[in-house]
Formats: structure tokens, C-alpha cells, sequence
């Protein structure tokens, strides 16, 4: 059998696959949660801000009033519960379902940061266990009565993002990305990939898009010409961000006081999410 491309149109095999509908590989929630819209945040490489842009999304949306959760699905590079300076263990319910950490702004989060028993030490697992993991993630965890889960993807188009595509009902993605212009064929393959397994892409985020003169408001291009805007054009998705090298920013998620940065960012990116 030659290696599958999760492509079924250009396929001759007969596999489990084929023969199934994507609905028979999702995992169901535990008795007791809803979730009603969940929004995958992806990137084709690491260390464009793809976590950043999560977190901004989750402040974004419980200051409109939505009951908001993050599901942390970085597996091996879990950055979440830094920035929101959350540190305590998950704990269990009695019915041994997993009980998200709650932040000081009342977003709900998984993350295995929040399981280890030292902060930094490394998560060293194999494929089908990160897989294992995103799933208990979603369907043993007691998430109640949450109107957006933001998933903080892992970078790439690996096997751990195909598990969150087929796994998890995602209502679209938003994709970050950086100005580079290497990042734009990076960008392509996550749209491609994003495409090829059906799910919606709601829009584009490009981080450190600028640098903002202090004195004189002049916006420097640190990394040159962007190229997000074609890349949009070409495949007639909205660009919903444009967040600038901001050290503010920065120093509150590193300071775990990213819900005190109250900055006009994703505004575009809140009126798609409410149209869904």
C-alpha cells in the first residue's frame, strides 16, 4: 500500500478510511459538557505567536460576554498557562472526568503544563500518545456550557493536527503567520492541508507585522515587504489581524498578565467568529 495522502479522490485503495465518514472518528464530549463553536488556531511553523493569537482570541471573546475555553493542544511545547499565569494542577471530578483550570477572567483551560510535576520538564511521547492525549483533552474533560474553545494547535501539518481535524468537530481555523516570505509557502500548506481535510478557514493572522515608532507612530516593517495580502487574495480569505512586535504584549505573557493587555487586535477576527 503506498502512503496515504488523506486524499481519497486520487486513491485506489479500500481502506477503513475510505469506507468511513469523518463523523465516525470524532470523539464525543463527556455527559454533562457543550460546547458550542470550537476554532482551531494553526500555524505551518513554530514561533510565529501562534499562542498569543489563542490567548488574544479567548481575552477578545470573554470581554463580549462569551463563556470562553482554551484546550491547549501543543502538546510538547504547552505556552498556554504561562501567559495567563495559571499554574495550579488539574484535578478530577468525582466521575473521573478532568476539570479545566479556570483563569482570573473565567476562561477555562487544559493543558499538560498543568499536569506535570515540574513546569519544564520535557513532554517526550510518540505520536499515538500526544493523539491519546488531544482526545482525553476534549472528551474527558467537564467543559460547561462553553460558547468558544480555542484550540492552540501544534505547528506543522503532522500527525497530531490531522488527530485535532479528525477528532474534534472544528467549525473553521484561523491561520497565523509571520512576515517572512518564506512563511508564505509555509502558510500555503496549512491552507492546502486545512482544505484537503475539509474544515473551513475562517481568516489569517499575521504577527510581528510591524514596529510602531514610539515618537512619531511610523510603522517599520522589520521584516520587509509583507506578503499577506496575497496570499489572501490567492486563496479569497480575509485577513483578520495585523498584531504588531509589541513589547507590552510581550512583557504580560511573560509576566503571566496577558488579560490586562485590553488592545483593539482582534476585533476583525471577533465579528467572524459571532457570524458563525
Amino acid at each position: 500500500m503506498s502512503e496515504c495522502t488523506h486524499d481519497c479522490s486520487s486513491c485506489g485503495e479500500t481502506c477503513a478510511e475510505r469506507q468511513s465518514s469523518p463523523e465516525d472518528f470524532r470523539v464525543k464530549l463527556s455527559a454533562g459538557s457543550s460546547v458550542k463553536k470550537v476554532v482551531g488556531i494553526v500555524s505551518g511553523k513554530g514561533g510565529v505567536g501562534k499562542s498569543m493569537v489563542t490567548s488574544l482570541l479567548a481575552c477578545a471573546s470573554m470581554r463580549e460576554g462569551h463563556k470562553t475555553a482554551i484546550l491547549d493542544g501543543d502538546i510538547t511545547g504547552p505556552s498556554i498557562p504561562k501567559a495567563f499565569g495559571v499554574h495550579e494542577n488539574l484535578v478530577g471530578s468525582p466521575e473521573g472526568l478532568i476539570l479545566p483550570a479556570t483563569t482570573s477572567m473565567g476562561i477555562d483551560m487544559v493543558s499538560v503544563n498543568l499536569m506535570l510535576s515540574n513546569e519544564t520538564d520535557p513532554v517526550v511521547w510518540r505520536g499515538p500518545v500526544l493523539g491519546g492525549v488531544i482526545k482525553q483533552f476534549w472528551g474527558e474533560t467537564l467543559w460547561q456550557n462553553i460558547d468558544y474553545m480555542f484550540i492552540d494547535m501544534p505547528p506543522g501539518t503532522g500527525d497530531v493536527p490531522l488527530t485535532i481535524f479528525q477528532s474534534v468537530p472544528l467549525d473553521g481555523i484561523i491561520i497565523v503567520a509571520s512576515p517572512q516570505e518564506l512563511v508564505g509557502m509555509i502558510v500555503e500548506k496549512a491552507v492546502n492541508m486545512a482544505r484537503m481535510m475539509d474544515i473551513p478557514i475562517l481568516g489569517l493572522v499575521e504577527n510581528m507585522s510591524y514596529v510602531e515608532c514610539p515618537d512619531c507612530g511610523k510603522k517599520i516593517y522589520v521584516f520587509g515587504e509583507s506578503h499577506i495580502d496575497e496570499i489572501a487574495s490567492q486563496y479569497h480569505l480575509p485577513v483578520l489581524a495585523r498584531i504588531p512586535m509589541d513589547a507590552e504584549l510581550a512583557s504580560a505573557c511573560d509576566a503571566g498578565n496577558i488579560e490586562l493587555i485590553e488592545k483593539p487586535y482582534m476585533q476583525e477576527a471577533m465579528k467572524v467568529l459571532e457570524a458563525l
